[in-house]
């Protein structure tokens, strides 16, 4: 028996859920895959030590985003259960700032839809992204120019 697709977004400002616990969430008995994904501190970018991260947003516009782009995941894949929780404030080297988990009958579809919410909340979302390096820090963000077209290339990185 299936149960109604369930959506989960929460903002953070402390360490995410295991995967592990993400997982049990969108689990169903109708659901043949769960496929998911967790964005990392590293501890480099671009040969420059990174010390930590730190993330700023506006919480309910980023919510609302994130239910969006989910939206639009469901009408292109046939999906149970989706999570996207993000992280704000200081991320540490080695924690999660993204957290993703999508149930659906097949691996193919929940598959695409995890590397779809993920490239549509880093286009998207409004929140940014701040790198701290041992010679400085930089603020990264969302690119009008990456949301309005996705084959758009250029020399910034999207957070």
């Amino acid at each position: 028996m299936s149960t109604a697709p369930k959506t989960y977004v929460q903002l953070f400002t402390n360490p995410l859920p295991s995967l592990d616990e993400a997982s049990h969430l969108v689990a169903s008995d109708s659901a043949g895959a769960i496929s998911t994904f967790s964005g990392t501190t590293r501890d480099h970018f671009q040969g420059k030590q990174v010390l930590k991260l730190e993330y700023e947003g506006y919480g309910p516009m980023a919510e609302k985003v994130l239910q969006q782009i989910i939206e639009e995941a469901r009408d292109k894949w046939d999906l149970q259960h989706v999570l996207v929780y993000h992280r704000l404030n200081e991320v540490p080297i080695g924690e999660a700032s993204v957290l993703i988990a999508v149930s659906s009958a097949h691996r193919k579809e929940a598959m695409q839809a995890v590397e779809y919410l993920i490239d549509e909340l880093k286009a998207r979302c409004p929140i940014w992204k701040k790198e701290f390096y041992l010679d400085g820090s930089v603020w990264k963000g969302t690119c009008e120019g990456c949301t309005s077209n996705r084959d758009h290339r250029h020399g910034h990185s999207v957070a």
